[in-house]
């Protein structure tokens, strides 16, 4: 599961995959906007058929954040 988000977020953002870790923030590290993060859970509720709540989205500041996230409501 890690995996196939991880390669999502870095192909959405641009990033080199090999560098994202559950650790790493969304923001300050994958410099995502509003608007990559709104574009990301889009595609992450299309590919897993889920719907993330808009006040979920705001909790969500690293990439294990939101494979917790994922893993909970799939």
């Amino acid at each position: 599961m890690f995996d196939t988000i991880k390669n999502m977020i870095a192909q959405q953002l641009k990033a080199d995959a090999a560098g994202i870790t559950r650790e790493t923030r969304l923001v300050e590290d994958l410099k995502a906007d509003s608007a990559n993060i709104m574009v990301m859970i889009m595609d992450l509720e299309d590919q897993f058929g889920i719907t993330v709540e808009d006040d979920q989205i705001m909790k969500m500041k690293t990439v294990g954040d939101v494979v917790d996230y994922i893993e909970a409501h799939k």
